[in-house]
């Protein structure tokens, strides 16, 4: 199961998320640990290279792509090969939207069609 993703600045501000089954009282708990693996690890990070964590039996994926970090979280089948294969389908679509790797200000500026574009890559991952 695909349990949430996670765009953030580089200082640790949100820019969008998508929970799936993930009650809402642990959803901050999972958006502090998020922002704090990526700022203990993503420094210095090339851009798109992947970084793997496990929590509570739960799968992370996490990489930087221009100046924004990207986490996808997953469970079960959504080991962290699966994972990969979603943050790279995520990561493509942001350029594609964006036409290069972004900074924060053009990617709030393309914002809508990423929303777009990560709600439909998101349902068809959950379908597959």
């Amino acid at each position: 199961m695909l349990l949430a993703v996670l765009f953030a600045n580089s200082d640790g501000n949100i820019l969008i998320e998508r929970f799936h089954g993930v009650p809402a009282e642990e959803r901050l708990h999972w958006r502090s640990f998020l922002i704090k693996l990526g700022a203990e690890n993503l420094k210095g990070a090339k851009n798109e290279e992947l970084f793997v964590a496990s929590h509570k039996s739960v799968y992370i994926v996490y990489t930087m792509l221009g100046d924004i970090c990207i986490y996808v979280v997953g469970k079960d089948e959504y080991d962290e090969l699966a994972l990969a294969e979603a943050i790279f389908a995520i990561t493509s679509c942001v350029k594609d939207v964006c036409g290069k790797p972004p900074s924060e200000r053009l990617f709030l500026d393309k914002y809508g069609k990423i929303c777009l574009s990560l709600d439909e890559i998101v349902w068809q991952v959950e379908t597959s």
